[in-house]
């Protein structure tokens, strides 16, 4: 996961937590969160680095519309990442009630 960006990570992030999103639906959850237009020129060669790198899947509903869900090693490379992160986070969060 190292060596995605953070909108290729964020994207792993909202199909993980959909049901065998289409494009849109991830473009849609995503321009809610960063309150800004994605461009198809943007979301799709994303996606498809991310089933390149074989963290998530492509699949078809119909002629014209791809559905996306995670792979395997893409849900092990969430799990990492959030342990990783929570390391530093839980930390920051703990010492914050604390006080």
């Amino acid at each position: 996961m190292y060596d995605l960006t953070g909108f290729q990570r964020d994207l792993l992030y909202v199909i993980a937590g959909l049901d065998e999103p289409h494009g849109l639906a991830i473009k849609d959850e995503l321009e809610e969160y960063y309150e800004k237009e994605i461009h198809h020129g943007r979301l799709y060669p994303n996606l498809d680095t991310l089933v390149e790198k074989g963290l998530a899947e492509k699949g078809q509903l119909d002629r014209r519309t791809n559905y996306y869900s995670l792979t395997a090693r893409g849900r092990r490379e969430i799990e990492a990442r959030r342990d990783w992160e929570a390391q530093y986070v839980d930390e920051v969060l703990e010492t914050a009630e604390a006080n």
